[in-house]
C-alpha cells in the first residue's frame, strides 16, 4: 500500500475505534487547556488533570498567573516535573497574552506561536480542541510513533512529521486524526509491547522498527 492508502484506511478505522475522540486534558476555557498542554510536556495528562483540578481554582485566568508568587507557583506545579521552567513559561505566557491579546487566547497559529513556551504541537492542541480550528495536526509522541510505524513518514522532528501527515490527511479531518491518533498510540500502539493483536490496522501496518 502507499503511504496515501495506508492513511485514508487509517482514518477510516479510527473513526470506527474512536468516534468521539477527545484530547484527554480536562479543561474548561482555551486558556486552561493552553495551561495544561504546557504542563503536560514530560507529564502524563492524568497527573496534569490531577493538578489543574485545584490550580484552575486557584489561579482564574491570565492576570492571576501573571500576578502569581513565582515560589507558590513553582510549589504547585512541581507534581509535574521540570516546575521551574514550566512556572517561567506559564507566567510569560500569561503575560504575553495580557499584553498582545489583551488576555485572549488567538484563534491563528500564526498569533499562537509568539507566546513564549508555545510551539506548533501546543497552539494545534489548543486550536484543534478549544476551537475546532484545522490549523494543523497534533503531533506529540504518540502520534510520531505511529506515523513511523505505519510508514506514514520517515521524519523524527515533530513540525516535519506534521507537515508529511498534512499532506496525507484532509483538512477536514485534521482536528479528528490528532486525538484519535494520540489515543490509539497511547492505549493500542504503545511504546512498549504494542497490542498488534488488538489493533484496528494489524492487517495493513508494515510495523516498521518492531521487534
Amino acid at each position: 500500500m502507499t503511504a496515501a492508502q495506508t492513511a485514508k484506511t487509517l482514518l477510516a478505522r479510527l473513526r470506527e475505534a474512536h468516534p468521539d475522540a477527545r484530547y484527554e486534558l480536562n479543561w474548561k476555557t482555551p486558556f486552561e487547556l493552553l495551561v495544561a498542554t504546557i504542563l503536560a510536556a514530560q507529564c502524563t495528562d492524568e497527573r496534569v488533570n490531577r493538578v489543574t483540578a485545584t490550580l484552575f481554582q486557584k489561579y482564574r485566568g491570565p492576570q492571576a498567573f501573571a500576578d502569581a508568587d513565582t515560589a507558590g507557583l513553582e510549589e504547585d506545579l512541581k507534581p509535574t516535573g521540570f516546575f521551574k521552567q514550566k512556572t517561567k513559561s506559564v507566567q510569560a505566557m500569561s503575560r504575553a497574552l495580557l499584553q498582545n491579546f489583551r488576555g485572549e487566547v488567538p484563534k491563528t497559529i500564526e498569533e499562537m506561536i509568539t507566546l513564549p513556551g508555545v510551539a506548533r504541537k501546543t497552539a494545534n492542541v489548543v486550536l484543534n480542541t478549544a476551537f475546532n480550528l484545522p490549523s494543523g495536526i497534533i503531533v506529540d509522541t504518540h502520534v510520531a510513533r505511529v506515523s513511523q510505524r505505519m510508514g506514514l513518514t520517515k521524519k523524527e522532528k515533530g513540525e516535519e512529521i506534521e507537515k508529511d501527515l498534512m499532506k496525507l490527511i484532509p483538512q477536514d479531518a485534521w482536528t479528528f486524526f490528532g486525538p484519535a491518533t494520540v489515543l490509539h498510540g497511547r492505549y493500542t500502539c504503545t511504546a512498549r509491547k504494542p497490542k498488534c493483536d488488538a489493533c484496528p490496522v494489524n492487517d495493513i501496518c508494515p510495523k516498521i522498527g518492531i521487534e
